[in-house]
């Protein structure tokens, strides 16, 4: 991979990062219950993903239109491990340096949006009480074990999506 095709997805990856990071400190300053809305992690998806069709298309546009399977893969991946990453950072320092009462206070709300949840789907009470049994045992939502997991398997699903949008965006040489 080019230099400068790594560099542009490097760039981009820092640019979704902040606003991840954004995302994550308005949420923090403005309510903690944003965090346990369905729609609020969608769109934070959808935003991931976006970054990423943006960095591969933007890597086939300077190699002037032409890139393989994996330039396009490498570049989506590169932009949402270094936006996933830059992410989970600043969620680690603020639940856990600066504030660890905001942490626990989370987990009880998203227990409560989890009970409230699996309610309205008519799940019975004792599957309720097993998941809230489960969820108080969890240490720390926010314990670095934790957020290196949570990478991980945003990494996992996001690279399914990042195989998909590498199909479309490739175009291999014509004269190769």
């Amino acid at each position: 991979m080019e230099t400068s095709i790594k560099s542009n997805s490097i760039n981009y990856g820092l640019y979704l990062g902040g606003v991840l990071s954004l995302f994550t400190v308005f949420a923090y300053a403005i309510n903690l219950d944003l965090f346990t809305k369905w729609w609020y992690g969608i769109s934070l998806m959808v935003l991931v993903i976006i970054f990423g069709i943006i960095s591969a298309m933007s890597s086939k546009k300077l190699l002037n239109g032409i890139i393989n399977f994996k330039g396009a893969f490498s570049s989506y991946f590169i932009t949402v491990a270094v936006g996933i990453v830059i992410s989970s950072l600043v969620s680690f320092v603020i639940f856990n340096v600066i504030d660890p009462e905001a942490a626990t206070l989370l987990q009880e709300k998203i227990l409560d949006s989890q009970v409230e949840m699996m309610r309205g789907f008519g799940a019975p009470e004792d599957a309720i009480a097993e998941v809230v049994e489960q969820m108080e045992k969890e240490d720390n939502m926010f314990a670095i074990t934790k957020v290196l997991q949570s990478i991980a398997f945003q990494l996992i699903g996001f690279s399914v999506v990042g195989l998909i949008v590498a199909l479309v965006v490739k175009k291999e040489d014509p004269e190769a």
